[in-house]
């Protein structure tokens, strides 16, 4: 799914379903990161590591270990852009060299309602009423899950350039629907804060597409250099 949202100097690699044989062990450092975690955590932070080693060799890039830095974000080997998602049932990393993008963000959710109480928390009155009429006019998506999508998404290829959190109501997303595609689009953020500067350019905005479909809804954005 991932694929089809991002430019062919991206390299993914994704997984389907439960099954995770052929996985990659950890590597010592990524180990001690999840040594008290559940199962579930383990078994995903595992399967989107073996995901994002896949893709390291799929570029010509030894594999290496991924640690965690500040928030959590993934520390990827120099010269190398990236992001991962993981959902029950579906895992994935994506990969690029630096000098193709500046920055990019992936996420997958289950297309199903937010939980109860979420919506208000992580949407503007204008991205509300946005979702309610893409409701009335196109009922065949979760759109409150997949707005939260893209605000995962946004959030994954700001702070990389940025290192600095960026809340949900300081990114203004509206989500476009393909003509000829219902379960297909685009998206654009409008950032409510200063943005990173990109090649002498500070950005007003993110870029990104979406699709749905297996169940799920997944988001991508990409940050070029210029």
């Amino acid at each position: 799914m991932i694929e089809e949202l991002l430019p062919d100097t991206v390299v993914t690699v994704e997984t389907h379903g439960q099954d995770d044989a052929g996985h990659l062990p950890l590597y010592p450092e990524e180990e001690a990161l999840v040594a008290r975690a559940v199962a579930k955590r383990r078994r995903e932070f595992t399967l989107v590591r073996s995901c994002a080693r896949r893709a390291m060799e799929k570029l010509g890039v030894p594999a290496q270990p991924v640690p965690t830095g500040e928030r959590g974000a993934p520390r990827w080997p120099a010269g190398l852009v990236g992001s991962m998602t993981h959902c029950d049932g579906y895992c994935a990393a994506a990969l690029v060299r630096a000098t193709d993008l500046a920055s990019l963000g992936i996420d997958a959710e289950p297309d199903g309602p937010l939980p109860d109480g979420v919506l208000p928390t992580v949407s503007l009155p204008a991205e509300a009423e946005r979702l309610r009429r893409l409701a009335e006019e196109r009922p065949g998506v979760h759109w409150d899950r997949l707005l939260f999508s893209a605000k995962e998404s946004v959030y994954k290829a700001w702070f990389p350039l940025t290192g600095e959190w960026l809340d949900f109501m300081e990114a203004d997303i509206e989500i476009s629907v393909n003509p000829g595609d219902p379960r297909r689009g685009t998206l654009r953020a409008t950032l409510l804060v200063p943005g990173p500067t990109v090649g002498g350019r500070r950005l007003t905005h993110f870029d990104g597409r979406w699709t749905a479909g297996h169940g799920l809804v997944a988001t991508a954005v990409t940050v070029p250099h210029t």
